[in-house]
């Protein structure tokens, strides 16, 4: 699959600032700030102001108007599809807070309780239990919602993911908490101003911070740029991290410091106030929700490796999806800080919210207005294989694939192989695709044959499959495509350094593969200047790469671009404003 070459476009300042474009630019963010960053060779402490002073009045929301094509959507083809009936867990009330929308309301569901007010949250299941971390304040605090700043975070239990939790121990301040485990053991317990780190899930956690080096890009004394970070462990146990502006990271380890990648933002190209990212990796791609906390809408994205993202269509969410099987609806102002709890394959299988019933300058100390969290149960993901080694891109004229049979699932009796559509995403969602022509048991496994056109390119990592139960139920999955690499070197430089009539640059592989030797080219404005042979690098590896600067060295003002490239094939691309 090509790729895009990697582009570091600099306009010379006192020093030269690289900016990342491989990922999508988007609109331009209010609270994004200009401030350049400080070149270093050390990993970079970047502050994170105090959420107190962050605490400042938002527009109020608005409605977005979405895509035209939205209304061409088939069930399925909207991540908020998925989101299935509450479960009846005993606590369904009248008597207790709230505004008409949300009573009555299942109290059992997540985790509440009128003294306090709860905020966000993920949940990880170790030792045959569910384990929330979630943030809180007294309900009673005299600055109500906006309490939030000193919020303590809190350890809570449960036998099951949807609740009642049972808060067994505090932690810490923190707020906006996101717990992970790392691949040799230790627990992380990341939360906006720093972390805990703790051998056991149930402690005791060391207060710690995770460093950051932004790697010569710029916007690091924005506000916010560090906070909300969500996290994903790729396949060798290294991870990747993307922070509230929407900028890729990479770690070793999950402790060790986080790389920044790209500069330009990877969420929609579209109108939105965006905050609350959260990742999460299976055995097929990762996948990304991103809210527009203004509009009050969510978007839903796919990659292959965290850098290059596809955006899919339909709200990921929105304010409405909290109903019972009872037909009884919790419709709470507003849905944030999503969070993905994953089963043993990776995949979502329930989505942890902070939700409030009114608007949050409205939330006083003592009224009948509070937050807690909820918990919705998702559709899981069926598990796919498309079959063979051919690539299934262009006129195709038939894909097997074997659906895979695991337990509570039976594709020999649970599948409407009628129903079955499969190929490109931007085909399935709209109802189009291969069609199931012909189905096979092959143990406790289904191989269905697709004949028609699947829509596949060259842009795509994954297909879709969508269709129904013999239940009248959604069924979906994704699988990867044969051909197609899903792991890469991901190589990246940082600014240049010119000496007279020579340059130097740095260049590191976040991959987790070694890379291929390449070609570093230097361009001021827009002439070659300079190329050397970069040596192949082992994942985390880096070589600083000396190039002799034919004709006159750049001058401050001048626009300065570093391309990485192998055998003619673009690997990603980057640029820096002036």
């Amino acid at each position: 699959m090509q790729r895009t070459p990697i582009l570091i476009t600099l306009v010379v300042m006192s020093l030269l600032h690289p900016k990342v474009v491989g990922a999508q630019s988007g609109p331009p963010d209010a609270a994004r700030g200009s401030a350049e960053a400080i070149v270093t060779d050390q990993a970079e402490k970047v502050p994170v102001p105090d959420l107190r002073k962050s605490a400042k009045k938002r527009a109020s929301s608005v409605e977005r108007t979405r895509p035209a094509e939205w209304a061409g959507l088939v069930r399925g083809g909207r991540f908020m599809d998925l989101f299935e009936p509450m479960p009846d867990l005993g606590g369904m009330t009248s008597d207790t807070w709230g505004v008409e929308g949300v009573v009555p309301r299942d109290v059992n569901n997540g985790i509440e309780d009128p003294k306090w007010s709860y905020w966000g949250g993920n949940t990880l299941h170790v030792d045959g239990k569910y384990h929330l971390f979630v943030c809180r304040w007294p309900e009673n605090d005299p600055r109500g919602h906006f309490a939030y700043p000193d919020s303590v975070i809190v350890h809570a239990v449960c036998d099951r993911p949807y609740g009642p939790f049972r808060v067994v121990r505090e932690i810490g301040v923190g707020h906006n908490p996101t717990c992970y485990q790392t691949d040799n053991g230790p627990f992380v317990l990341y939360h906006t101003t720093g972390c805990y780190i703790a051998d056991s899930i149930d402690g005791p956690w060391t207060a710690s911070k995770l460093t950051y080096d932004s790697r010569d890009q710029p916007n690091t004394k924005s506000v916010n740029y560090l906070h909300n970070n969500t996290f994903a462990k790729r396949e060798d146990g290294s991870f990747f991290m993307l922070n509230r502006k929407g900028q890729a990271w990479f770690s070793k380890d999950g402790i060790s410091p986080f790389f920044r990648v790209t500069e330009g933002i990877v969420y929609p190209p579209a109108e939105g106030r965006y905050e609350d990212p959260v990742v999460w990796r299976d055995e097929v791609q990762y996948h990304l929700i991103v809210n527009d906390w203004q509009g009050r809408i969510a978007w839903y994205q796919r990659s292959k490796d965290g850098v290059n993202w596809t955006v899919e269509p339909g709200e990921a969410y929105q304010p409405g999806i909290a109903v019972h099987a009872s037909g009884v609806k919790e419709d709470w102002y507003k849905y944030e800080r999503i969070r993905i709890l994953q089963d043993d394959h990776g995949r979502a299988i329930a989505a942890n919210f902070a939700v409030i019933d009114f608007d949050k300058r409205g939330d006083l100390p003592n009224d009948s207005h509070s937050s807690k969290l909820i918990v919705l149960p998702l559709t899981v993901p069926r598990r796919l294989t498309v079959l063979g080694e051919k690539s299934v891109i262009g006129n195709t004229d038939s894909i097997r694939m074997r659906i895979h049979a695991e337990s509570g699932f039976d594709p020999h009796s649970d599948v409407d192989v009628q129903s079955l559509r499969f190929g490109a995403s931007d085909e399935v969602n709209f109802g189009r695709g291969c069609r199931a022509v012909k189905f096979e048991e092959d143990g406790d496994d289904l191989i269905v044959t697709f004949a028609g056109d699947s829509g596949f390119t060259v842009e795509n990592f994954a297909g879709k499959l969508l269709g129904k139960t013999t239940e009248g139920e959604l069924m979906f999955g994704w699988s990867r495509l044969p051909g197609v690499h899903y792991i890469e070197s991901i190589l990246s430089a940082r600014a240049p350094v010119f000496h007279d009539n020579t340059a130097s640059v740095k260049i590191e592989n976040f991959g987790q593969v070694a890379s291929p030797v390449a070609k570093v080219t230097l361009l001021v404005r827009g002439n070659v200047v300079a190329s050397e042979t970069v040596p192949a690098l082992d994942p985390f590896g880096e070589a600083i790469v000396r190039l002799q600067v034919a004709g006159e060295r750049p001058r401050r003002g001048d626009e300065v671009t570093v391309r990485i490239e192998r055998n003619e094939v673009e690997l990603s691309s980057f640029a820096l404003p002036q």
